[in-house]
């Protein structure tokens, strides 16, 4: 995912064109690459075609947008036009939800009430669940203060997540970067039953783009997993998924 697009988030820059040759000169190891759009870029306006521009990277093997970083409400009409064009060409989006502290990301409120209507608006748009704000509200008790951190702790009663993974299939979760090993690690037996019931919309990934991110704590994911796995907690079908199957499916169009 080239890192970048958005001025919000452009402490460096990874271009698409080094983007898709890190994949072509990697393949076994990155595998795939996302194409780095801005809903501001063109005409800065709600009329722009993007489609012209998502079709040429699909061609050159992108698979998706992403991770959107722009500093924008979710709902903003720039926004909302980069999404049905995403959705008519196909491509999969991962948004990074940002909240009105502007620091980056698309905008949502406390409960994700724009990316609900996102979800609704485009059914054939593969979203996927990205960054803290989403994964704090995996319990019912986030709220404004602590919904940007890495809430921890028992939940005692699922939060909106679950209920938006039942209502629409189009909604997918990203298990990258601390947020999604916090989100995962709280408590592990709701963990265990949350990746037991959508195990066939979450995808193992890392968020990992520097060298020093190898202490991470979202290194610590594949550990996590194999051991859940290996005790029992998740079934073989279930790990095949989440660490694999899933990707191969949405990426490849492939069948394990």
């Amino acid at each position: 995912m080239p890192f970048g697009a958005s001025p919000e988030c452009a402490t460096d820059r990874l271009s698409m064109r080094e983007a898709k040759a890190l994949t072509d000169d990697h393949p076994d190891t990155l595998g795939w690459w996302f194409c780095g759009i801005d809903p501001r870029m063109g005409k800065n306006s709600p009329e722009t075609d993007f489609r012209h521009f998502l079709i040429y990277y699909r061609s050159q093997g992108a698979k998706g947008v992403g991770e959107w970083t722009a500093s924008l409400p979710l709902d903003d009409p720039m926004v909302l036009n980069l999404m049905a064009c995403c959705e008519e060409t196909g491509m999969i989006v991962t948004p990074h939800l940002g909240g009105p502290e502007h620091d980056y990301g698309l905008i949502d409120d406390l409960h994700l009430p724009r990316f609900e209507s996102l979800l609704r608006s485009f059914p054939r748009l593969t979203v996927m669940g990205h960054s803290a704000r989403f994964w704090s509200e995996l319990g019912d008790d986030v709220t404004c203060d602590t919904r940007a951190t890495f809430i921890q702790g028992r939940i005692i009663r699922e939060g909106r997540i679950a209920r938006l993974m039942r209502k629409y299939p189009n909604l997918y979760c990203d298990l990258s970067s601390i947020s999604g090993y916090k989100a995962m690690t709280r408590d592990v037996n709701y963990t265990y039953s949350f990746l037991e019931e959508f195990h066939e919309r979450i995808v193992f990934a890392t968020d990992i783009s520097e060298k020093e991110h190898g202490n991470s704590d979202m290194m610590r994911l594949s550990s996590f997993l194999d051991n859940a796995a290996e005790s029992g907690r998740i079934s073989p079908e279930t790990y095949r998924a989440v660490c694999r199957g899933n990707a191969l499916r949405l990426l490849e169009g492939v069948e394990e």
